[in-house]
């Protein structure tokens, strides 16, 4: 059980049989009674944030989540298949789940999802990631006006702007928390 002493921003808790995580709280003391938390909580299954009001001293409870090391295997229509590195189960996840973040997996992958009771909710990718441009526009000698970019597609589907210097075939290192190019690999 937590209670609303124990809130800070990215704290994960069961509210209605739904995980939350908040986002934003607020303790007020008001001059006549009892102390009270506002809370912003975002819905850790559909991403939508609500406002909710705390009593202080009142309790929750802890989600069931879970993480796992898990591999990514391959896109099946609109979900992502994951298998589980110690059971070698697979599990399904949809791309409204991952959202963004299904853009820069590739076969093979490796990384930590957060399940709630045995469903995935999210994804822990890397800080960075080497995809291969799979489709840009040829830089144009003597157009080298310094900061240029161009938009790239990469082999995942997403796209990315890169310098004029990058060309089809290149394998560039991605950020993934901003979409941001890094560099050449």
């Amino acid at each position: 059980m937590l209670s609303t002493t124990d809130f800070r921003r990215g704290l994960k808790i069961e509210m209605d049989g739904v995980p939350y995580e908040i986002v934003d709280f607020l303790h007020v003391k008001p001059g006549k009674g009892g102390a009270f938390i506002r809370t912003k909580l975002k819905n850790m299954i559909n991403g939508r944030v609500v406002e909710n009001t705390f009593r202080s001293g009142e309790k929750m409870v802890k989600p069931d989540l879970e993480s796992k090391d898990m591999q990514y295997l391959y896109r099946e229509s609109e979900d992502f298949v994951f298998m589980d590195m110690e059971s070698y189960e697979q599990m399904h996840a949809g791309a409204a789940q991952l959202g963004e973040k299904g853009g820069y997996l590739k076969d093979g992958m490796e990384l930590k999802m957060l399940l709630y009771k045995g469903q995935p909710l999210d994804i822990d990718l890397p800080a960075s990631v080497v995809l291969q441009v799979a489709e840009t526009e040829p830089g144009v000698k003597g157009d080298t006006v310094s900061g240029a970019t161009k938009p790239a597609q990469l082999e995942t589907g997403i796209t990315v702007n890169v310098p004029l210097f990058v060309n089809i075939g290149d394998r560039i290192k991605v950020d993934t928390r901003s979409g941001d190019y890094i560099g050449r690999e």
